[in-house]
């Protein structure tokens, strides 16, 4: 069953006020949910995180040999796998094609969650009337463009009204940055 977008949004918010943070590792500890670092590789191919339960034992695997960055965005993603209760679905695998993919429902999802979780609206908002670049913007937030992106479509669909992002968020972004820690950003 698709989770509706304000469903989401009041989700990491009551996560956000519950435990005062969105600091990903932070909420984890406060959640009961282990973080193991296992180097799972470089390759493009490689798994980049997934979350499981097994006998009330929930566990987040990270890929760590990825870049900070990306490893926030892999817990933020993976948290929404656990808070939206995606655990009945199996093992939610983190595969660079997967990310910012929304054909797959539970990814999509995720990655709402994940845009909603580590970007208030209020910070978006507040960096975007300083009339930045939208890639400054990412940069500013600390966040990939593609997080910006998501939530960009998220606040539209508020009523906020922006021109549309110079990226669309496509499956390859980790791809393109798995070896440097930095999207690339298009000319």
């Amino acid at each position: 069953m698709l989770i509706n977008y304000e469903t989401i949004r009041k989700a990491a918010d009551r996560t956000v006020r519950k435990y005062k943070t969105d600091d990903v590792y932070r909420l984890c500890k406060a959640l009961d949910i282990n973080i193991v670092y296992y180097p799972i590789g470089k390759h493009e191919t490689a798994v980049k995180g997934f979350y499981t339960e097994i006998s009330r034992i929930k566990m987040i695997t990270l890929n760590s040999d990825l870049p900070e960055e990306i490893q926030r965005v892999v817990i933020a993603h993976e948290l929404g796998h656990s808070i939206l209760k995606h655990r009945n679905e199996g093992i939610c695998r983190f595969h660079e094609y997967r990310l910012f993919d929304d054909t797959d429902r539970l990814e999509y999802e995720a990655n709402v969650f994940a845009a909603e979780l580590m970007l208030s609206d209020e910070a978006v908002l507040e960096v975007l009337n300083a009339d930045t670049s939208f890639f400054t913007a990412a940069s500013a937030l600390g966040v990939p463009p593609e997080i910006l992106d998501f939530k960009f479509r998220m606040l539209k669909r508020e009523g906020y009204q922006f021109a549309d992002p110079p990226i669309y968020s496509k499956s390859n972004f980790l791809k393109k940055t798995l070896n440097t820690g930095k999207p690339i950003i298009p000319k």
